[in-house]
């Protein structure tokens, strides 16, 4: 017969967040052996995790996390905004984005059994979402900008610029949290998706009544406002909105950019 107490079930519980009935269930089953008791939770926590992975979880944080030449971004989903500012979560999401500024994505791999305990601790649908990793070429730097609402990075962006040009890196950093931009360049949006775009605004421009000969011309032009608005290069830059952020940034040059926002 299985020796163990009500304190020790207690103790089981607080160490693994298990229902009472679960906790004496592993003790029962493993011989009043708590690390035994908290294995078997974990293998049958996960089975239960499982089952939770269809619920939404659109909550959650974003952490930056730069070391020498190399920077990144990991996202940590949850279901509710009150794990998603709990201390464990955001410590945990954290922790990632150290492990992969320093072993790039294929940290996270090694990280799995964290986010595992946590499922079954937090007992929600806990997963990582989007991870970015940049490593800068030589001459370049990094730009940073991290948002904190609700004691947890939602908003995270960082940007390499040709050039030891930090200040400019940081300020178009903040332009990108605040713009949100989709693209770096024109030459970046898929052509299937000008494609419908300049479609859509021949439909749009006929139905106003415009003249057939000056439709092309209209057409080309309110392209041009849509590349304005979603690619990094061509919009107004937040601090002179006299000047693109392309031109801002002269004689440097943006290289790339990765923009994370919690819930898109």
């Amino acid at each position: 017969m299985s020796s163990f107490t009500a304190k020790d079930v207690q103790q089981l519980r607080q160490s693994t967040g298990a229902g009472m009935m679960d906790a004496k269930k592993a003790l029962e089953a493993c011989d009043g052996d708590s690390g035994e008791a908290a294995k078997w939770l974990r293998e049958r926590g996960l089975a239960g995790a499982s089952k939770r992975s269809d619920r939404e979880n659109s909550q959650g944080a974003v952490s930056i996390c730069k070391v020498g030449d190399s920077a990144s971004i990991v996202e940590l989903k949850c279901e509710t905004d009150f794990v998603a500012k709990s201390d464990g979560f955001v410590n945990l999401c954290g922790e990632l984005a150290e492990a992969v500024a320093r072993s790039g994505e294929s940290a996270i791999e090694s990280m799995k059994d964290l986010v595992d305990d946590l499922k079954v601790t937090l007992k929600e649908n806990i997963e990582v979402g989007k991870v970015v990793y940049f490593q800068t070429s030589a001459g370049n730097c990094l730009g940073e900008y991290l948002h904190v609402q609700n004691e947890r990075g939602v908003n995270a962006v960082l940007v390499e610029l040709q050039g030891d040009v930090p200040d400019k890196a940081h300020d178009v950093a903040l332009h990108i949290a605040f713009a949100r931009p989709e693209y770096l360049s024109r030459q970046d949006v898929p052509a299937e998706i000008v494609d419908e775009e300049r479609k859509t605004l021949e439909t749009l421009t006929r139905n106003e009544g415009k003249p057939e000969a000056a439709i092309g011309k209209i057409v080309e032009g309110r392209l041009n406002g849509f590349f304005k608005e979603r690619c990094l290069l061509e919009q107004a830059f937040v601090k002179d909105e006299k000047s693109t952020v392309g031109d801002s940034v002269k004689p440097a040059s943006i290289v790339r950019f990765s923009q994370v926002i919690i819930g898109t």
